[in-house]
Formats: C-alpha cells, sequence, structure tokens
C-alpha cells in the first residue's frame, strides 16, 4: 500500500511518497561509530594505572603473608623530600632534587629500595601516601620506580597528619 499526498488537483493527482532511502551513508556513519568505540575500549585499558586499594587484606593474602616475612612500607611524598617507613623503624628523609632537564631526581630511593631488598627480598608492597602539593608526574615518576625496584604492588593512599 503506497501512500499519498493530495496536490490540490481534487483527487485526481496524488503524489506518491514512497522513495528510496539510500543507506550507504548510514552504514558508513555506523562503522565509523563502531570503530571509535572500540579504540577508546583498548586505550582506556592501555593507560590504567595497576594500584592495589587501601583496604584490609584477605584472609588469602593474610595466609601469604604469614609465609613470607613482609613489614608495612610507606612512603610520604612531600614536594620537598620522601621519607619512607618500614612498620615502626623510619628512614632518613630523602631531599627532593632537580635534575639538570628540570625532573626530580629519584637516584636517591632508587638506592634505598635496592638496599631495602636486600634486607627483604620477599617484600613487594608499598604505600606511597603523596601530598596535596605533589605534581601528578612526580607522582607516576614514583610510582614507576617502585615497580621497577621490584614493588610491585603499588598502593596509593591520602597523606596522613
Amino acid at each position: 500500500m503506497a501512500g499519498g499526498m493530495d496536490t490540490g488537483q481534487g483527487g485526481k493527482g496524488k503524489k506518491s511518497l514512497d522513495v528510496a532511502i539510500n543507506l550507504t551513508a548510514f552504514i558508513d556513519l555506523m562503522a565509523v561509530t563502531i570503530s571509535f568505540l572500540i579504540m577508546t575500549a583498548v586505550w582506556t585499558q592501555i593507560g590504567r594505572l595497576q594500584v592495589s586499594q587501601a583496604g584490609g587484606p584477605s584472609t588469602e593474602e593474610q595466609q601469604e603473608e604469614e609465609k613470607t616475612k613482609t613489614v608495612q612500607l610507606n612512603l610520604l611524598i612531600t614536594p620537598t623530600e620522601l621519607r619512607l617507613t618500614a612498620d615502626q623503624s623510619a628512614f632518613d628523609p630523602i631531599p627532593l632534587t632537580k635534575d639538570a632537564k628540570g625532573k626530580t631526581d629519584l637516584t636517591k630511593l632508587v638506592a634505598r629500595f635496592k638496599e631495602l631488598k636486600a634486607q627483604l627480598p620477599d617484600q613487594s608492597a608499598i604505600t606511597l601516601q603523596p601530598e596535596d602539593k605533589v605534581r601528578y608526574e612526580d607522582l607516576v615518576r614514583i610510582i614507576d620506580e617502585c615497580i621497577g625496584s621490584g614493588l610491585p604492588q603499588v598502593s596509593v593512599s591520602a597523606a596522613m597528619g
């Protein structure tokens, strides 16, 4: 059944409303949209940082911790220094300095991590506590140094005090 529109000639001249729809443009639009959505989903997976949530360990994690000797490592990050604590013992503060390119020099922190890994080879977790004024770029570089130094379980929580 074809519909029609009255052209005003007393019912003699009805103009047909059936039109062939060009689906090529619609299919092209859908192909571009779908490929954009797929690429966006991949980019969000690539850009994700692996960090642990600050919270109590599960029962399986508690059993694993009993088997291996580990301590609670905390790294307080301020705009001027880094303070590393292992359980109740605190290390000397590491002053933050800039190198020739203007980036924060982390060589002293890496050396401290090497000393720590020599004493505690089973240690794999650290909690970073950045203050509000710490630059995001510095935080990401410190996370990278932690992972590179053999501490892959990095947690980030708010600085206390």
